[in-house]
């Protein structure tokens, strides 16, 4: 899957946003290795920590469907709803892909002119993971 047809798919996401409080909506494609993917969007909450970003309900979906092994994932995010800028992964979801993703993991992101991809080991550099528990 290329990466603008991924991009398509987290648009598609986007859509199904909950965000009444920040109003700020944001769509996840997360492509398995098999070739399957799984949508997520940002859910918030009125006790915002209860809240869930799209990147992790895209995982949290994937995972509870047996998946286990990522490609990589797009993310899109808009509060005027036009995408015009890039939005990065949050530090808890880029914890959450360290868990399950290599280093080489893709991250894709599109401020709506361009395309571009950065590998998880550079969105989170010394990450802490399951191997520095002993």
């Amino acid at each position: 899957m290329t990466d603008n047809e991924l991009i398509e798919l987290a648009k598609t996401a986007l859509k199904n946003s909950y965000s009444p409080y920040s109003r700020f909506k944001v769509g996840a494609a997360l492509l398995c290795q098999d070739g399957s993917v799984f949508l997520g969007c940002n859910i918030e909450n009125a006790s915002f920590g209860a809240a869930n970003c799209a990147e992790r309900t895209a995982f949290f979906k994937a995972i509870s469907g047996g998946k286990k092994q990522f490609s990589k994932i797009a993310v899109v995010g808009t509060g005027s709803g036009e995408i015009t800028e890039f939005t990065p992964p949050c530090g808890i979801c880029r914890q959450v892909m360290a868990e399950f993703c290599d280093d080489d993991f893709e991250v894709v992101l599109t401020d709506g002119k361009t395309i571009e991809s950065f590998k998880l080991s550079d969105l989170l550099p010394c990450s802490f993971t399951k191997f520095n528990i002993k």
